[in-house]
Order: C-alpha cells, then structure tokens, then sequence
C-alpha cells in the first residue's frame, strides 16, 4: 500500500506529543497508571508507558540507564506485559518521574470496609 504524502502515523504523532509537551505526558502517565489496575484496560496503560519511554529517549537508551535489558523491557511494555514495581519505578526515575499514592475514589466496595 502506498503511503500518503504527509501523512503521520498515529504513533509517530503521539510520541510528537509526548515529546514537546511535558504537562501532556505527565497527565498521561497519570491515565496509565490508574488504568494498570483495570484488567480491560492494562495492555492499553502498559502501551501508554511504553510510548513515553520512547518519547524520552527510546526503549533501547531508556532500558540501558535503568539497568534493564531492552528485551525485558520490550516484554514488560507489551500488551501482555507484567512490569515489576522496581521496573515501573527505574523506567518512570529515568524519564524524571516518580510513583505516588493519591486516595482512590469511594466505591461501593470500599464504603463497605
């Protein structure tokens, strides 16, 4: 198939934005994580990760400085993957962010305990 003249894939363009607005990808992160814990939504949030890694720096460099194999990372970051906590933590030091705890919304559930 022929590619169109000027036309971005949906990928390209959202590491593009990932990458010139920080604010952006900050708030997007945020999304991802709260989505981790949403079976229906994991493969989605772990893509999510995985583009910001990209648009800071690449999986490759971005594996290297946390101390990780770029496979492993590849693997963790797919829509399969099951990152560990200390893999979550040394991609988000690497791309100058960290985890933090926030209250969850009342749910029925949680009004219960």
């Amino acid at each position: 198939m022929k590619k169109l003249a000027g036309a971005v894939s949906h990928h390209e363009r959202e590491i593009e934005e990932l990458q010139s607005d920080r604010e952006f990808a900050v708030g997007y992160l945020k999304y991802a994580m709260e989505c981790l814990d949403n079976p229906e939504e994991r493969a989605g949030a772990l893509l999510s990760i995985r583009a910001v890694a990209e648009a800071y720096g690449g999986l490759g460099a971005v594996a290297a400085e946390a101390g990780i194999s770029r496979e492993s990372l590849y693997r963790a970051l797919s829509p399969k993957g099951n990152p560990t906590l200390k893999t979550l933590v040394a991609v988000l030091k690497v791309v100058g962010l960290r985890l933090s705890v926030t209250e969850a919304p009342v749910t029925e559930a949680s009004a219960q305990r």
